[in-house]
């Protein structure tokens, strides 16, 4: 689904990532786990073509990215920071971000997904209201509207409370036959929701079963 072989990104003369590589298979979570700075915006900006490739190769179901090609064709993303529109209602966001799409409009898909992410009974409330645990719900349901295959998400539960984060990782524990890349930082978070994890440190990555990588924590070996 996902394989990136050595990946290098530089800004000037620094490197970020120095031939960096990772698979990621069908169905697999995988967390982006390293240190403040150490390259995962890099990495992701790089799956999603917003970065063009210095050195090495990024596949997409099986496909080598080019420029022409747009991330939202093969990718579902959901960014640290979903830029909504607060004088909108829920109902509106989702309904505005679901006709930039190609698919034909659903409204039924719509209220499933609205329902599914706690949302229904507000949809008609304008966001300028929301708590933030809800509009990383709302961003979380306009991502799953687009229902790819592949879904990468940038720190999903950043500052949220630990109610909003329950509710958070409960959606996504629920989501099926979905690849997802995940950047957080939160341990209990990973060991959760992901299958593996890929550790980023030096430019480089190492990938991990979840348990093993646990264990590493635990020994201070990372």
């Amino acid at each position: 689904m996902i394989d990136v072989q050595n990946l290098t990104q530089s800004y000037g003369k620094k490197t970020i990532l120095n031939q960096a590589t990772l698979s990621v298979k069908e169905n697999e979570v995988c967390a982006l786990v390293g240190r403040n700075g150490a390259g995962k915006s890099t990495f992701i900006n790089s799956l999603l073509g917003l970065l063009p490739v210095k050195t090495g190769t990024i596949k997409i179901n099986g496909k080598e990215r080019s420029k022409k090609q747009h991330w939202r064709n093969e990718i579902a993303y959901l960014p640290e920071k979903f830029m909504l529109y607060p004088s909108l209602t829920g109902y509106e966001n989702m309904l505005f971000f679901a006709k930039t799409s190609k698919k034909q409009l659903d409204e039924t898909k719509m209220k499933e997904i609205l329902t599914s992410v706690r949302l229904w009974d507000d949809k008609d409330a304008p966001i300028k209201g929301y708590s933030k645990g809800m509009l990383q719900r709302l961003g979380l349901g306009i991502t799953l509207y687009q229902d790819s295959d592949i879904i990468i998400l940038d720190e999903p539960t950043s500052g949220i409370d630990p109610i909003g984060r329950n509710e958070i990782l409960e959606i996504l524990k629920g989501l099926t036959n979905k690849t997802i890349l995940l950047s957080s930082h939160h341990l209990d978070e990973i060991k959760q929701l992901c299958t593996h994890v890929a550790y980023l440190d030096e430019g480089k990555i190492t990938k991990y079963p979840v348990e093993e990588f646990v264990q590493l924590q635990h020994l201070g070996g990372r």
